[in-house]
């Protein structure tokens, strides 16, 4: 797995991404583009515009213009993108032969009218694209943002948009008020794990409710006397005060126990939870004993089996609350 494909999908709809316009959409919704699920496709399911696509599909121009139809994202998670997937799957013979993707930094929530005349800049150059295939576009451009336009040259259909990147939150909505320390869309994420078989770690980090159990983070079946485990950087330094975790759908393979470990900024490991019993499709909150400053803390499985969510909650350290606005300060120019 490359590094990219590690982060957060900041588009998906899942974290709050929406489609919020598009300059047509035919022959299938505009909203298919951040589905959580990856594209299906269902042979001879016609409606009275033609096949159904799982994906965003524009009719054919007829006007002579070269385009492009566009599609405008709001993005769950504002931050920086590393790579951008454009997935053509199971459009063969109307893809688009060319994409282009710009993105903007937005405050606030603007208007369909205000966020097409925003200062838009090149994030993927108007480059060729293959049908029925996953189009991956890594960028390395460090500034921030919250919304993103994908352009098809001239039209056809994409099923998937994906934007692969790191969270750059708002400092003034993260200090002195209460908020998850871990959570995708404040700058957490898991950075390694033992094992990640049926599901990766990052999903425990995720707003909501967990809806199934592939929604959290599952290993196989342990064979061995060891246990799992997954380590998660914090938005920013902090003391962790209190832990929340939850077992929901996990019935027969929820672990036994957890303890919680953090690593501070010197790269020592101390301990915030003991192990600690659990129980199978529950929530669960402890009140957690650390006073040291950490920016990782490591969830230690066992010895193995799925959890659905997981929230960590205390006060950021002087050193945390400059990261956050320097990292903000930093991304926020287009």
């Amino acid at each position: 797995m490359s590094d990219w494909d590690r982060l957060p999908d900041l588009a998906v709809r899942q974290v709050g991404g929406s489609v919020v316009a598009a300059n047509d959409e035919f022959f299938a919704e505009r909203e298919n583009l951040i589905k959580d699920a990856a594209p299906v496709y269902r042979p001879h399911t016609f409606n009275n515009k033609g096949q159904e696509y799982d994906g965003w599909e524009t009719r054919r121009r007829r006007d002579g213009s070269a385009g492009p139809d566009w599609a405008l994202i709001r993005l769950g998670i504002a931050g920086v993108p590393a790579a951008l997937v454009v997935d053509t799957a199971y459009f063969v013979g109307n893809y688009p032969p060319e994409v282009s993707i710009e993105g903007t930094c937005v405050p606030g929530q603007p208007t369909v009218d205000e966020l097409l005349a925003a200062d838009w800049h090149t994030v993927v150059p108007r480059s060729p694209v293959e049908g029925d295939t996953r189009n991956v576009f890594e960028v390395s451009d460090d500034r921030r943002l919250t919304h993103v336009r994908l352009n098809m040259h001239p039209d056809g259909g994409i099923a998937r948009l994906r934007v692969h990147g790191t969270a750059v939150p708002d400092p003034q909505w993260l200090d002195d008020v209460p908020f998850d320390l871990v959570a995708l869309r404040n700058g957490g994420r898991a950075v390694a794990c033992s094992d990640g078989f049926f599901s990766p770690p990052n999903n425990m980090l995720q707003p909501g409710i967990s809806r199934f159990m592939a929604d959290g983070w599952e290993m196989r079946r342990r064979r061995d006397d060891g246990n799992d485990w997954a380590t998660v950087a914090l938005a920013a330094e902090a003391v962790p005060s209190v832990l929340e975790l939850d077992t929901t759908h996990y019935k027969g393979n929820a672990p036994t126990r957890i303890s919680l470990d953090g690593y501070t900024p010197g790269g020592d490991l101390v301990s915030l939870l003991k192990p600690t019993d659990l129980q199978p499709d529950a929530p669960h909150r402890f009140r957690l004993s650390g006073e040291q400053p950490v920016n990782q803390v490591r969830l230690n499985v066992f010895p193995d089996g799925g959890i659905a969510r997981l929230r960590l909650y205390g006060p950021l350290t002087a050193s945390g609350r400059q990261h956050l606005l320097d990292r903000f300060t930093a991304t926020s120019g287009n």
